[in-house]
């Protein structure tokens, strides 16, 4: 992982200070509630539904033993409000027709954006906890804003062995160039960096404002192809390549460019036509030539200001070593012989083979792999860290992965340094709190953002679903039967739960002030099993919230009817649904409604 210098510790506690001082003049009433919105807002602290959240930045997903304890911390003693507000909070969400699980408090959230939320820490309580969080180098920057926000990358990088280039140096240098840009600090809307190093994108990078794929061309000189103007919302958009290849000493310079041209064009009078998304699809090759040419004048005339030189590179570079892991010398016959007993003990105990094959990813290093704990299990929202999950999460990372830890998008956490024999220790450990379900990738590992339950700006509530649908669907063996499927929900059009790339997408509306939602098939991130980044369809007119768990099983069974029938036994749902496209889906769907007086109770 980066260490932060000295320079960067001072910083953040700082800015820590800084924060304490603000909310010491607001709360004296030297500062007006519009006045200090944007200064809590700079440090990640917004005012939701019922009490205030706080987004934690992890930057591109690294996190260490260390800082998931505070973070444990802070869930145990600051993420509990007060008794009459959550009452208060809890008689609103019983009226609410449809499914009404109870609010939850003490617990974290890991988010889509490789972040950590926290949903009851009183306003009062913010510098303490600011405080708290500086002490392990961590802090809210530039996590709310229409900034640049955390770049986000691979949660495999430095260990997959489809690696072409390791990301991670060049997010950290992005993040430090980032970092309070004087002239990004007020852009037309949020912006969001992605970027992957792998032959397989694992990152998304398609759905982001600017997206980032290493390569190497013909002469093996490392370099970027770049798109610009991806994102979900209102109006969902693949972003355009604009360069084939860049050299990688030059993407703060480029970046610069492509962000500053945005800065200039970009709407302000209309916030639904605000992000780039837009200003791309409207002028093209215009915003393109203009890129370019901005790009040239920074090398000319700004002397290439930005030129990532190669000692630094190298020190940054350095902070991702392979951390010390106490292998043996003959590594490789030690590591044949330790798959083979691990082989043996899947076949004795077929959870663990089955944890085995779906949790565990292959390693650069044949004597170790990457393990992903579940944070998708019956009784919690998915994401979603209990106080004492994240301190034994903590513990798990401190003895199995080298103290390191990675928030993956699809909100797990992911152990990228594991010991093959090892693996059964970590299994039995991980299901005794709890976090070894086998279903990564299955459809029971779904995205969804915290919805009305939490967010002020969700038309309708996301986790009752998300709860439905993993109750429903617990047995192992019809998981595995319908294989790799990403299904993911979001509260509104702002698709934090990213429905537009799920095979199937849940989002919620607002229907003459009821919640109701809409299904859409075929979308996707660009993953190998998921094909080209697309967008989803609407299946139809919305459903209501007792009407979608019969709906997507009754979406699953045609699938699985159709593959049978057709004699496609083994092909996936996203592959089938191309094949034959929407239209039996939209039927199976349309059948599954209720009578009127159900939807209606």
């Amino acid at each position: 992982m980066y260490q932060y210098t000295e320079f960067d510790k001072q910083f953040v506690r700082a800015r820590a200070a800084q924060h304490r001082d603000q909310l010491e003049r607001f709360e004296a009433g030297q500062l007006s509630g519009d006045e200090f919105k944007p200064l809590r807002l700079q440090n990640g602290w917004y005012v939701q539904r019922y009490a205030p959240m706080l987004r934690v930045a992890v930057p591109y997903g690294e996190i260490s033993a260390p800082q998931l304890q505070v973070l444990g911390q802070i869930a145990r003693e600051y993420d509990t409000p007060d008794p009459a507000l959550l009452a208060e909070a809890q008689a609103t969400q019983d009226k609410i027709a449809g499914l009404a699980p109870k609010l939850t408090t003490n617990y974290g959230h890991f988010t889509t954006r490789q972040n950590v939320q926290f949903n009851w820490i009183p306003l009062s309580k913010s510098a303490d906890v600011m405080d708290l969080l500086a002490s392990v180098d961590l802090h809210g920057i530039q996590t709310s804003g229409n900034c640049i926000r955390n770049t986000t990358t691979d949660e495999l990088a430095g260990v997959a062995v489809d690696e072409v280039v390791d990301p991670r140096p060049y997010a950290e240098l992005i993040r430090q160039w980032s970092t309070l840009h004087p002239e990004f600090a007020f852009l037309p809307r949020k912006f969001k960096i992605a970027i992957t190093g792998a032959a397989e994108d694992r990152a998304a990078i398609g759905w982001h404002d600017v997206g980032l794929q290493m390569v190497k061309n013909a002469a093996g000189e490392v370099g970027f192809k770049v798109l610009v103007g991806g994102g979900m919302g209102r109006t969902p958009v693949v972003g355009t390549q604009i360069r084939e290849f860049l050299p990688w000493h030059q993407i703060m310079n480029y970046l610069e460019a492509v962000i500053r041209v945005y800065n200039r064009w970009g709407r302000r009078d209309n916030l639904y036509k605000a992000r780039i998304k837009i200003l791309v699809k409207a002028e093209g090759q215009r915003y393109f030539d203009e890129v370019e040419a901005e790009y040239q004048d920074i090398l000319v005339k700004d002397g290439g200001l930005h030129t990532i030189p190669q000692a630094e590179f190298d020190r940054v570079a350095a902070c991702f070593a392979v951390p010390a892991l106490n292998l043996p010398t003959a590594t490789a016959e030690w590591a044949a012989k330790a798959e083979a007993d691990v082989s043996i003990e899947a076949a004795k105990t077929p959870a663990f083979g089955r944890w085995i094959a779906q949790n565990v990813k292959p390693h650069q290093n044949p004597a170790l792999r990457a393990v992903s704990l579940s944070f998708k299990r019956v009784g919690q929202a998915p994401g979603d860290a209990t106080a004492d999950q994240l301190d034994a999460a903590a513990a798990l990372v401190a003895q199995y992965s080298a103290g390191e830890a990675r928030v993956t998008h699809t909100q797990n956490l992911v152990l990228p340094w594991v010991r093959l024999d090892q693996l059964h220790a970590l299994w039995l450990e991980a299901k005794a709190l709890g976090l070894a379900q086998p279903n990564i990738g299955l459809l029971t590992d779904m995205i969804a953002c915290p919805g009305g339950d939490y967010c002020a700006l969700a038309n309708a509530r996301s986790l009752p679903l998300a709860a439905a649908i993993t109750e429903r669907y617990q047995d192992l063996d019809e998981l595995n039967d319908l294989g790799h499927i990403d299904f993911h929900i979001s509260g509104c059009i702002n698709s934090c739960g990213h429905h537009h790339s799920g095979h199937i997408g849940i989002l919620g509306v607002d229907k003459d002030g009821k919640e109701w939602y809409q299904v859409t098939l075929g979308g996707s991130d660009g993953k190998a099993l998921s094909g080209p980044t697309v967008a989803g369809k609407v299946v139809g007119p919305s459903f209501s919230s007792f009407e979608v768990p019969d709906v997507i099983e009754a979406i699953l069974d045609t699938y699985k009817a159709l593959r049978t029938s057709q004699g496609h036994k083994a092909e996936a749902f996203i592959d089938t649904l191309r094949r034959v496209g929407q239209e039996p889906f939209k039927a199976a769907a349309n059948a599954a409604r209720h009578p009127a007086e159900e939807t209606t109770a």
